[in-house]
């Protein structure tokens, strides 16, 4: 009967070995949208975070509210700071429209215990915004014409379009 705890004990000894403890650094944060409706599915927009000194980057998918929760990329030897982390909008599965100040965020210590945050919210637009429209968001500026000169070739001569040779008609013999 001895024998047996002994081996029980020995057996639970070796399996609490075997677990780490675990001092992962958690950022909880959530994305805002500034057009959306208030049912408006935030699930699929991905969020990366970056680390200084830190070679890995780790990516979280947002909840259906906009919740996102990723633990801060570290490697073996490095512990990150959470001074030196950032916090990315990357995009999702519809296109969406942020300023450059909205698309990045620092993360900073939440109050409990291994628990990071961001200070600044993550937000972005389903529309254009209305003062780059024109600009950037790809409505079709006044450009001239681009179709090329394809002189009339013999087809005897076996030879390409001269559109795809001879892009432009020289000038010659200007003094």
């Amino acid at each position: 009967m001895a024998l047996r705890s002994v081996i029980t004990a020995l057996f639970f000894l070796l399996a609490l070995a075997r677990i780490e403890l675990s001092a992962c650094h958690v950022l909880e944060g959530k994305i805002s949208c500034l057009d959306c409706t208030r049912d408006y599915d935030f699930s699929g927009i991905k969020v990366q975070v970056k680390c200084a000194q830190v070679k890995k980057l780790a990516t979280a998918n947002t909840q259906e509210n906009g919740s996102f929760k990723v633990e801060l990329p570290s490697d073996t030897s490095k512990t990150p700071r959470a001074e030196t982390c950032l916090a990315k909008l990357l995009g999702g599965p519809d296109q969406l429209y942020a300023w450059k100040r909205n698309l990045v965020s620092k993360v900073v210590k939440a109050h409990e215990l291994n628990s990071y945050t961001i200070s600044t919210p993550l937000a972005f637009s389903t529309t254009c915004p209305l003062a780059s429209r024109d600009a950037k968001c790809g409505a079709p500026t006044e450009i001239g014409s681009s179709k090329t000169v394809n002189l009339p070739l013999p087809p005897e001569w076996g030879l390409a379009p001269s559109s795809y040779y001879v892009p432009f008609i020289p000038i010659i013999g200007i003094p």
